[in-house]
């Protein structure tokens, strides 16, 4: 039997106490990512569907024309709005798990998944695992990004390609390989192709972080840096615009029309419609009604809160109360990154090379965001996915560094102060945390004092401990940092919120009827109905899958004239029109109620919306037999 030597044991005990932490370490990475998987997966199918989206998916299965171009409806005479490559991901999954609501979300819930993974690895890379781990933690929790990621929207996905590309960007800072730089510009075009313009708010951090961390000390600007970030720049550009330039290869007959474009090009939806006209606020969707309870209701279930508007834009819209974009659901988080997050970056200025250049990138990031969206006229929960990762890794960072307050040697006196004034920085934010808690939940006891009783125990640590106050401070701090979010989080999974939209939405009843009738009365037909506007027939194309002709788009632009029309109705292509709404007296004229074709088949046509069962008039419409 042999025994260690002496100077071996020290040596055996350290590499003990490194495996014991790492697979700590792993323990904690397991469970957060456990904790984001239920609150994306658990009753994912019971969160409701968006028709328009879903819509697009079925006809997108149909044929590869179909589904190269993101149409709306199986004909292909009308496309949605942006690149499809988020509905290809969808696609793919009711081909393989068949069609239904679970397999729709089911690609959004895995990047929601994904995203927390990454932002742990990239956190780490630069701050270590206790700033890795409180990062993802927050983006976990996180209600606005939980909401999101089990709605059948894109940003969760392209959420996750933002974070993907910040990782592969640190791999690029350590390692100077031109290879990780151009992966992490490739992704981020790819990021644009999922949701347009939404991307950019990262760009500008991102871009800070390429300027000063990519070979940043190496000798030959011109080869070793300029030429590297140039190539980065043209693969960006090249992957972002290479749907939207495909789409130009065919000839514009060949193309559907874009919904939401002025003239049905691709290029316009992305850049007015998806750009200049959602910063402007210039809204095409009909203002909801009855919506507008009292602006500090207590006594509110959360169901009415849900349906509260999103303020006008102000410097605090993040921080309010109530509505789908709430204190709870992203402004709690964005205080800690205020408080603590920046605190921490400015306080290693003079740190390592890439910890600086992160950094700095990361506050670049969320400040834009924080502009942009309090901003922002026309604002929806989701589009925030644009800059709450930089909202997560500040609160990662920003916890870490006020837990991890040690004391100095005396051959290091001139640093003992750092624990003091991180610990006022501590004190401060917790402080107005608890206030702001106190604020947001109006006073709601159980959450309010967990909270309190976690800062305090905090404080205390960080106070009197004065040996190693790291792992007790962070917990505590995370715990009071998170509890309001994470309730939130798990309030919105029980009761099924979605942040997709309603556009092309029918009551269930509605919907059985209008379908049975139009089955029974247009069987064989190339169409099944004519639709006042692209849009409004989403949920009839969900449930029969059938082409439709469209007959305006939104501002009640023409698709298909009156002319079109009658030589559709003489071929005995198309008999019925589905005209979802009225032109009165006080209609806009770019109502797609009040557009010719609508107003022709309401004066030609005959109303049978009672004979199939509607319990409406004015619904849907028997085309005449012969048009003169």
């Amino acid at each position: 039997m042999s025994t260690a030597l002496p100077e071996e044991r020290p040596q055996a005990a350290r590499t003990s106490q490194r495996a014991l932490r790492w697979r700590w370490e792993w323990v904690a990475v397991v469970a957060v990512l456990a904790a984001a998987a239920a609150l994306r997966l658990i009753e994912l199918g019971a969160v409701r569907l968006d028709p328009f989206y879903d819509a697009a998916v079925r006809s997108m299965g149909m044929s590869w024309k179909n589904f190269y171009f993101g149409a709306w409806e199986p004909g292909g005479s009308a496309s949605i709005d942006k690149p499809p490559v988020d509905l290809w991901l969808q696609v793919a999954s009711v081909k393989l798990f068949g069609f239904g609501s679970t397999s729709l979300k089911l690609p959004e819930a895995l990047g929601g998944i994904t995203a927390v993974a990454l932002m742990y690895a990239a956190v780490k890379r630069v701050w270590g695992f206790a700033a890795g781990i409180g990062a993802a933690l927050a983006l976990a929790v996180m209600p606005v990004e939980v909401i999101t990621a089990r709605s059948d929207t894109m940003d969760a996905v392209m959420m996750a390609l933002l974070v993907a590309a910040l990782l592969l960007l640190i791999k690029a800072c350590e390692s100077g390989k031109t290879a990780w730089l151009l992966a992490a510009a490739a992704v981020l075009g790819v990021a644009f192709n999922v949701k347009l313009l939404e991307t950019v708010v990262a760009l500008p951090g991102l871009g800070v972080i390429a300027l000063m961390g990519f070979r940043s000390g190496a000798p030959g600007v011109l080869r070793t840096r300029a030429l590297p970030l140039a190539a980065a720049v043209v693969v960006y550009l090249a992957v972002a615009l290479s749907w939207l330039s495909g789409t130009l290869l065919f000839s514009a007959h060949e193309r559907p029309y874009a919904i939401g474009s002025a003239n049905g090009s691709a290029w316009n939806a992305a850049f007015v419609f998806n750009g200049t006209e959602r910063i402007n606020g210039k809204s095409l969707e009909a203002p909801l009604a009855g919506l507008q309870i009292a602006n500090n209701p207590p006594q509110a279930t959360l169901s009415e809160r849900e349906a509260i508007l999103i303020t006008p834009p102000s410097p605090t819209r993040l921080l309010d109360r109530v509505g789908p974009l709430s204190g709870e659901r992203l402004g709690i988080e964005v205080l800690i990154a205020l408080l603590l997050g920046m605190p921490a970056i400015a306080w290693g200025w003079r740190g390592p090379p890439l910890r600086r250049a992160v950094g700095i990138g990361l506050v670049v990031w969320f400040l834009t965001g924080l502009v942009l969206f309090s901003e922002m006229q026309r604002l929806h929960p989701r589009y925030t996915e644009g800059f709450t990762p930089a909202v997560a890794a500040l609160v990662g960072i920003g916890v870490a560094w006020g837990a991890q307050m040690r004391t100095r040697t005396q051959a290091h006196a001139r640093v003992q102060t750092q624990p003091r004034v991180q610990l006022i920085f501590l004190v401060v934010a917790l402080v107005a945390l608890v206030l702001y808690s106190a604020h947001l939940l109006y006073g709601t006891p159980t959450v309010w004092w967990a909270v309190l009783a976690s800062a305090a125990g905090a404080v205390v640590l960080a106070a009197f401990d004065r040996r190693n106050t790291a792992v007790g401070a962070l917990t505590l701090t995370l715990v009071a940092v998170l509890a309001i979010p994470t309730v939130a989080s798990v309030r919105a999974v029980r009761i099924h919120v979605s942040d997709a939209g309603i556009v092309g939405s029918m009551p269930a009843d509605e919907l059985r009827a209008l379908s049975a009738y139009l089955r029974a009365h247009s069987p064989s037909t190339r169409y099944e109905v004519a639709i006042d506007s692209a849009t409004r027939g989403s949920a009839l194309i969900v449930k029969d899958g059938r082409p439709v002709v469209v007959l305006t788009t939104y501002q009640g632009r023409t698709l298909t004239t009156v002319a079109q029309l009658k030589q559709l109705i003489a071929r005995g292509e198309v008999r019925y029109a589905l005209l979802n709404s009225l032109c009165g007296k006080h209609t806009p004229r770019t109502d797609a109620a009040c557009s010719e074709p609508a107003l022709w088949v309401r004066a030609h046509g005959r109303d049978v919306s009672r004979e199939a069962g509607l319990t409406r008039n004015g619904v849907l419409w028997r085309l005449p037999e012969t048009v003169g």
